[in-house]
Formats: C-alpha cells, sequence, structure tokens
C-alpha cells in the first residue's frame, strides 16, 4: 500500500471508524459519582495509611516523614504488608520502584509479589507458593547504574546503584496487562557511592534548604510567627500536541526524533487565530476526558483542559501542590496522556517544536511559597507597600534571577527547546522578570520614600484597596474584580497575581531541575537577604521598620535591572537588556559552560550544598552528550528520508517529465509544459542533492571527532550541524 492510500485510509478511520467510549463511574443506585469521590481511589494516601496500621506504627511513620527519626524495620515491615494487601486487593501482582533519571522521563522495573518458600524432605523438594514484600523491598531496589546518564560517575565495571523509596510521595497503582494492577513506589535513584543519579534527589534537597532559609526570614521578620517549615508549591501547564497515530507512524522524522524535519506548512493554519480556546474536537475531548479520569483516581488534579494556539495543540493544568509532588504527578500525566492517546488512535507530541511554522510547547511552571499555617509568602495582601515580608521575598526572588539567571538558562536548554525560545511565541533567552505596573510603583515609591501614584481612570473603573474594578459600560454584566498586574506572556519569569510563572520550560522535559536551581538561587538570595538584616538590626532582637525599610530599598536597587515589562521579543529590548548587563545566552552548549563557572558552582554546592562537585559535573557532561547526541539523531534521521524517500522521487519525477517531453515531441506535439517544470526541478534536485552530501559530511565529522571534553562535542554540534539540517 502506497503512502497515499495509508494516508487516506487514516482520514476514512478518523472518520468512519469506531470511537472509543468509557463509562464514568456510578453509585449503586446509578447516579454520577462526583469527582470529590473519585479522586484518589487508586492512591495509598495517608489517611489509607492510618485505617491500615496500627496506631504506634503510623505514628513512627510520620516522625520519619517530618525528618525525626529514621525508619525502622518493624514499621517498614508493617507498611509493606499492608500495602501489599491493599494493592493486591485491585488486582496488582507487581511492584516497581518508580524514578526519575536524567533522560527527561521516568524508568521502571517490575517485581511480582510471587515469591517460593522451599523445604527438604526424604521425599524430595517441597514448593509453596506465596505473596510477600517486605521492608527491605520497599525500601530499596537496586537497578543498574551504569546503563543510564551518569556523566562518567558510573561505568560498566561499576554498575550497582539504589532506588529508594521516597516516603514525602504516595505509592498508587496503576493499571496493568490482561486486567492486573501495577503497585507504583515512588523513588529516588542514587550511585553505590550516594551520588544523586537522578532528577529528583536535588528538587528534595533543594526544597529542604529553601524551607530552612524561607522559614528563618520569616520568623526574623515575624518573630511572633514560629513558622517551623515553608513549601515550595508547583502547578505545571502542560501544552501537547495530538495527532492521528496512523499518520504519525507514516512519518520517521516524529517518529525518532520528534518533530517533522521535512513539510511545508497548509494553508490554513493558525493565521487566523480560531484555534485558542476553541471548542475541543470531539475526538480529543474523548481522549482528554478519559485522562481526567484516569488522573482522579490517581490523585492528580486537573483543572482546566483548553485549545492552545496551533491547531491539534492543547493544554492541561492542575491545581497547585507541594513542588515534589507536582513534579511527579506532572510526569506521571505525560505518562497516562500517552497511554490513554492511544486508546483512541492519537499520538501525543511533547516536543517543544514538532511543526516549524505554528506554535510551539512549553511548560509553564507557577511557582510560589507557602508556610505550615498555610500564608503564600507572595501574596501581596491588599496593601503590599506596608507589607514588607511580601516585599523582601520578592525581592530575594528578584536577587536570585539578578544573579543567577545563567543558571535558569542552563536548566531549560537543550535541542529541542531552541527551536521555541525567542521565536515570537516564547520567552526568549534574556531572564527578565515582569513585575506589572503597580508591584513596580510599589517598589518606586518605597525607593523614593514618596506615596504610591493612584492607578485609577474615573470614567471606565474606580480605585478599591489592593486592586480596581472594571465598569464594563453594559448595564446587564457585573462589575469585575481586576488583577494587580496585567499578564505579560513575552517575559520568561512573570509575577501572575500571587506566583511567579517560570514560561520558558520545555514541555518535554521534566519541571525537576528548572524548580531545583530556581530553590537555590532564592535560598542563596533569602540568606544574603537575612545577613543583610541582621548586620543591619545590630544587637536588637529583631529588625525595626526602618531596619527592613534600608535593606528593602538597597534590594529594590540592587535588583532594577532585572525588571522588564515591555516586549521581550523585540530587538530593542535586546539592545537594553545588554546595556543593562544581563546575559544574553543565545545556544545551549554557551548555557552549559555556566553550570561549572565558579560563581554559580559554588552557590550549588558550597553555599547551598544541593548538589556536590561530582553530581555538577556529571550533569554538565550529561547535558552536553545529550545535546550532540539530539543533533546526530535529527541529522542521521534526514540523511535517510533525504537520501531513501525525497531524492529518489525526485529523480523518478525528473525522469517521468522526461520520458513524457520525448513521447509528445515523437508525435509532434508541444512539450514545452513539460520541459519548464523540469528545468525549474533540475537546480532544486541539485541543490538538494549537495546539501544532502554536506550533511552527510558534517555529521560523519562530528561522530569521528567525538571529544573527551564533552562541550566542545556539543558546541560543534550546534556551529557545524545543526544549521546543516536548517539548510536541507
Amino acid at each position: 500500500m502506497s503512502a497515499y492510500e495509508l494516508r487516506k485510509s487514516a482520514l476514512v478511520k478518523a472518520a468512519t471508524g469506531e470511537k472509543r467510549e468509557i463509562e464514568y463511574p456510578r453509585k449503586a443506585d446509578g447516579k454520577a459519582r462526583y469527582p470529590s469521590e473519585i479522586y484518589g481511589e487508586n492512591v495509598f494516601t495517608l489517611k489509607t495509611m492510618a485505617k491500615a496500621l496500627p496506631k504506634p506504627i503510623f505514628s513512627s511513620f510520620l516522625k520519619q516523614r517530618r525528618g525525626r527519626q529514621n525508619l525502622d524495620k518493624t514499621t517498614a515491615d508493617s507498611i509493606a504488608h499492608a500495602v501489599r494487601v491493599w494493592a493486591m486487593d485491585r488486582g496488582t501482582t507487581h511492584y516497581t520502584h518508580w524514578f526519575q533519571p536524567q533522560t527527561g522521563t521516568t524508568a521502571e522495573k517490575h517485581d511480582a509479589f510471587l515469591s517460593l518458600l522451599s523445604s527438604f524432605t526424604p521425599g524430595g523438594e517441597e514448593v509453596t507458593a506465596i505473596d510477600q514484600f517486605s521492608g527491605s523491598q520497599l525500601l530499596q531496589s537496586e537497578p543498574d547504574a551504569s546503563s543510564f546518564p551518569s556523566g562518567g560517575m558510573r561505568t560498566t565495571f561499576e554498575a550497582r546503584g539504589y532506588t529508594i523509596w521516597d516516603t514525602s510521595s504516595s505509592m498508587f497503582v496503576q493499571s496493568g496487562p490482561n486486567g492486573t494492577s501495577i503497585l507504583y513506589i515512588p523513588s529516588v535513584f542514587i550511585s553505590y557511592n550516594g551520588d544523586a543519579l537522578d532528577e529528583k534527589t536535588g528538587l528534595l534537597r533543594s526544597n529542604e534548604v529553601l524551607s530552612r532559609a524561607a522559614s528563618d526570614l520569616v520568623n526574623l521578620l515575624e518573630p511572633e510567627a514560629h513558622v517551623s517549615h515553608v513549601y515550595t508549591t508547583l502547578g505545571t501547564e502542560q501544552e501537547f500536541f495530538l495527532v492521528d497515530r496512523t499518520m504519525y507512524a507514516l512519518r520517521p522524522d516524529l517518529k525518532l526524533t520528534g518533530r517533522t524535519l521535512v513539510g511545508q506548512l497548509p494553508p490554513r493554519h493558525q493565521q487566523l487565530e480560531d484555534h485558542y480556546f476553541g471548542r475541543i474536537p470531539t475526538r480529543v475531548m474523548r481522549a482528554i476526558s478519559e485522562l481526567e479520569l484516569e488522573c482522579l483516581k490517581l490523585g492528580i488534579p486537573i483543572k482546566t483542559r483548553h485549545n492552545e494556539v496551533a491547531p491539534a495543540q492543547f493544554e492541561v493544568a492542575p491545581i497547585f501542590e507541594e513542588a515534589s509532588v507536582a513534579v511527579d504527578h506532572n510526569l506521571l500525566t505525560m505518562d497516562v496522556l500517552h497511554k490513554v492517546a492511544h486508546r483512541h488512535n492519537l499520538r501525543v507530541l511533547y516536543h517543544e517544536k514538532p511543526f516549524k511554522g505554528v506554535n510551539g510547547s512549553g511548560k509553564h511552571c507557577n511557582w510560589a511559597l507557602s508556610t505550615d499555617r498555610g500564608e503564600n509568602l507572595l501574596d501581596p495582601t491588599v496593601r503590599p507597600e506596608t507589607n514588607f515580608r511580601f516585599v523582601i521575598f520578592l525581592l530575594a526572588v528578584l536577587r536570585a534571577l539578578q544573579e543567577h539567571a545563567p543558571l535558569l538558562r542552563v536548566a531549560i536548554s537543550s535541542s529541542s527547546n531552541e527551536h521555541r525560545l525567542g521565536a515570537q511565541e516564547a520567552p526568549p533567552a534574556i531572564i527578565s522578570a515582569f513585575l506589572g505596573d503597580q508591584l513596580n510603583e510599589v517598589l518606586n515609591a518605597i525607593e523614593e520614600n514618596r506615596p504610591i501614584k493612584n492607578f485609577s481612570v474615573p470614567q471606565f473603573q474606580t480605585i478599591k484597596v489592593g486592586g480596581t474594578v472594571l465598569d464594563v459600560k453594559v448595564a446587564a454584566l457585573p462589575h469585575i474584580t481586576r488583577d494587580l498586574t496585567d499578564r505579560n506572556r513575552t517575559s520568561p519569569f512573570a509575577f501572575t497575581g500571587n506566583k511567579f510563572e517560570f514560561r520558558a520550560v520545555g514541555s518535554k522535559q521534566s519541571p525537576s531541575f528548572p524548580v531545583t536551581v530556581l530553590n537555590c538561587a532564592v535560598t542563596s538570595a533569602i540568606n544574603e537577604i537575612v545577613g543583610e538584616l541582621r548586620t543591619q538590626m545590630g544587637s536588637k532582637s529583631s529588625p525595626s521598620e526602618e531596619d527592613k525599610l534600608a535593606v528593602i530599598r538597597k534590594y529594590i536597587k540592587l535588583t532594577r535591572d532585572v525588571r522588564f515589562e515591555g516586549d521581550n521579543y523585540s530587538a530593542e529590548w535586546v539592545e537594553e537588556a545588554a546595556r543593562r548587563g544581563l546575559p544574553n545566552i543565545k545556544s545551549a552548549p554557551e548555557a552549559f559552560t555556566y553550570l561549572i563557572k565558579d560563581k554559580h558552582m559554588n552557590m550549588l554546592t558550597t553555599d547551598t550544598g544541593i548538589f556536590s562537585q561530582g553530581e555538577l559535573m556529571s550533569r554538565y557532561h550529561i547535558l552536553n552528550e545529550r545535546y550532540a547526541k539530539d543533533i546526530i539523531i535529527e541529522a542521521e534521521t534526514l540523511k535517510t528520508i533525504v537520501g531513501q524517500q525525497i531524492l529518489p522521487a525526485a529523480f523518478e519525477y525528473r525522469k517521468t517529465l522526461a520520458e513524457s517531453a520525448a513521447a509528445l515531441k515523437v508525435v509532434g506535439v508541444e512539450a514545452e509544459p513539460e520541459v519548464r517544470i523540469l528545468n525549474e526541478l533540475t537546480p532544486q534536485v541539485v541543490t538538494l542533492q549537495n546539501r544532502y552530501e554536506s550533511l552527510a559530511k558534517a555529521v560523519a565529522k562530528l561522530i569521528d571527532e567525538e571529544s573527551e571534553d564533552s562541550n566542545k562535542h556539543a558546541q560543534a554540534a550546534y556551529d557545524n550541524v545543526a544549521p546543516v539540517i536548517a539548510a536541507v
């Protein structure tokens, strides 16, 4: 069957084929169950654990979870038994330690609960089958550490590694084959020597150091607060494309690289601006609805679904959660969506730029800080100008950006995200912060020691403390509350009411490392500000308002250059950013070098202690190696497509035209149309063949000249191969 016939068949099947329908869960009386009743039913929550364990055992586990004691064998064995019984009642036959190696995705190895007890009698061996799951099996497993990216930390003959249960993230079950289920144990992944080989370990460490630093600052500013823990909260807006799976199977470039390397835009794509928030296609709605149901059962609080800007592009977004749990849930959502899409004969594409010429996809990370009393430390409240706690935490984040913007650029850098960053659809490579007119006015007024300007425009709006009320001048419509800030979608790091939105994160990548880097940078800034406050207050037990204002004014002045309210896509901003001294890091290989520069390395290792120097060097090599490998895969894929499909098709077409023209001339008919097309086509084929040969030479040279200097190799891929891919 030809490619044309396959495409035609796929279109006919999509239009007329059987549609997958699922039954929404119902109660015994036939009424639909509420989402809140389904939420978390496949999760071994603390509430479920408390019912299954004796009170002393559960109390012991809570103390361990809070870091007050180690998990003893009795407690571990009791939890293992309880979760096995709970899981097997749901059809579970296997368990897996689910972890996040530095591959951008997750990993798992399944082990059965089935075990054998052997006894030997005079008649021979007697074997008894039992179901068993011990505390030691719950706590750790042993994958091959040398088979995952390690940046030189592990070699083939140094294979031992450990996955360790992350007790802060609840275990859950997912459907397996043939009506069975699998128990998933969220875990971290370390080497035999204890070095982090995953994404999650660094995130958990950064959450802890940020909690300590933020708690110290809150208690210094407000001694009566008695805050013992500050949580990093995160909400991830996941963008993606959904395409027909049969059509996807016909595209080797999409299958191997995640993006189309050849092709052209259709006459109508996104230029009418009618896809964003448009009606979700029926087939896609079925798939997303099934995704939401699966996520409900897994305790993932999906809140929003909608069309995105490009055709076949969509977004789902959850409610905020504690950061490490939010990351687990984001990666789990991506995995579940992949499975659900398959059931609907769809394929989900997470690549940041799967189709040239239309918008790509991101993963907007909405980040904030919350105390153990439930107070959001980034909430401006109704009078931000007198809320010194808010202002100081705001300035700590700005200071983090000012001092360590290159690290945030490292955290979002990949070969795939480069196609999106700065492409008039996503935040550019210059890291700046957007606060909005009112918060900028608050900071400027404090710095200049003057009253705040009134933002009201009497004929259209009236002032309200902490914001404004908009009157739409239509009697049937209610007045609405206007936020303190507008939204600037061109900003890579925007304040959006009571949180920061890190918009430059790629849709395909794990949020772990970007959030880890942000946590570390903010921790360093908070520690610096605490030092300034202590110096300013001298021997006093707590800082006075004058002490706070002195430090606030200092940091408003220090961080002014990193604040930008305009169009981040404009050429003027590039020039202005250069005048301000803000780094404009244009490529991923260049960005990677900042990870090991003394200033940033010291912050990540010595100042915050999140990574060892070895762990950081390992990540540096992994990032560079992955970049070069991605470019090589794209080049080899394009070379195959051009050499085996496009050029042969062009040669065959030329032959057909030539034979047609010759036949027409034999019978005395004018062949000018065929000859004209042939003359136009021939130079194009020659150019393509020349570029194909250049691509073959460039990628062969890159492979042959692989350097021990991983960054040099990545830079060569960027300089010498990526431009040739684009030219072809």
